[in-house]
């Protein structure tokens, strides 16, 4: 948050603040999503399994490439922590600044969830979003937001002196130990910044801090994704429940949430195939 100025304003000063603004990162062919092979690809799914992740705790899965998976709202207004790695080498995970880079701060149907460096490629494409309908309000929020890092218990020490065990962070570290076999202190090094699925974010207008609302997600809602690779996830069901007060809270409202994984009739049939990692290389 900046504070108030301590420096004189030039003379040129409104010429500076004028200067037009460009995209950063201009998406083409070798970024978007051809939504067409998906869409037909999704036409006839077949529920394979599903898994409830418990409030105020999370769990992991796997999905196979060429799969859909969802995160589905069922008994009510609940955020979602979302990890993702490469099912065979979990260096390769989700990397929410570049995505936020390239897609912006808040997903939806055809972004695409990028991994970190050096593989560079999409891990998941999004291909339906029930909550697409809410784009944004008049507080400038919107949902599935990749600003936010994830709830932790180091910032909660920080704010508020006091040691709470079931942000999620810590959900996200117990249940990647657990299915790997790993010590707690092994398994939070590859706990990254997640897809705030279903949260409701944005700036404030003013002072231009993360601000949270409550969720507009309703049972039956969900969120849907595409696997371009075997993909390991993580979700957390966040100890905030909806976030209308609190991300990390015992007295919040809390809900389970529902991973459904499918199997697709066909995903060749469009010609798709699983990205390569990214082509550059270092001459040092």
């Amino acid at each position: 948050m900046k504070s108030s100025p301590e420096f004189p304003l030039p003379a040129d000063a409104a010429a500076r603040r004028a200067e037009p603004a460009v995209v950063a990162y201009p998406t083409n062919d070798h970024t978007t999503a051809d939504r067409r092979v998906y869409q037909s690809a999704r036409q006839k799914l077949t529920l394979l399994k599903c898994l409830e992740i418990n409030p105020r705790s999370a769990d992991v899965f796997s999905v196979p490439a060429g799969h859909f998976f969802r995160i589905v709202s069922t008994e009510g207004p609940q955020v979602g922590d979302l990890n993702l790695w490469h099912q065979h080498d979990l260096n390769e995970a989700f990397y929410s600044g570049k995505t936020r880079a390239l897609h912006g701060t808040h997903l939806s149907t055809g972004d695409r969830l990028w991994s970190r460096f050096p593989f560079l490629r999409p891990l998941a494409t999004i291909t339906a979003d029930t909550l697409d309908w809410y784009g944004w309000d008049d507080d400038g929020c919107s949902v599935h937001d990749v600003i936010g890092t994830r709830c932790d218990p180091y910032t909660e020490h920080q704010l508020s002196g006091r040691h709470y065990h079931h942000c999620c962070h810590s959900n996200l570290t117990r249940a990647l130990a657990d299915y790997k076999g790993w010590s707690f202190g092994q398994a939070e090094p590859y706990v990254h910044d997640v897809l705030n699925v279903f949260m409701c974010t944005g700036f404030s207008l003013d002072t231009h801090q993360y601000i949270m609302k409550a969720s507009p997600v309703r049972p039956g809602d969900y969120l849907e994704f595409f696997a371009e690779d075997d993909l390991l996830g993580a979700l957390s069901a966040c100890p905030g429940g909806d976030c209308s007060a609190s991300h990390s809270s015992d007295a919040a409202s809390c809900y389970p949430l529902v991973v459904e994984i499918y199997q697709p009739d066909s995903t060749n049939s469009g010609g798709w195939e699983s990205p390569s990692v990214n082509g550059y290389r270092a001459d040092g």
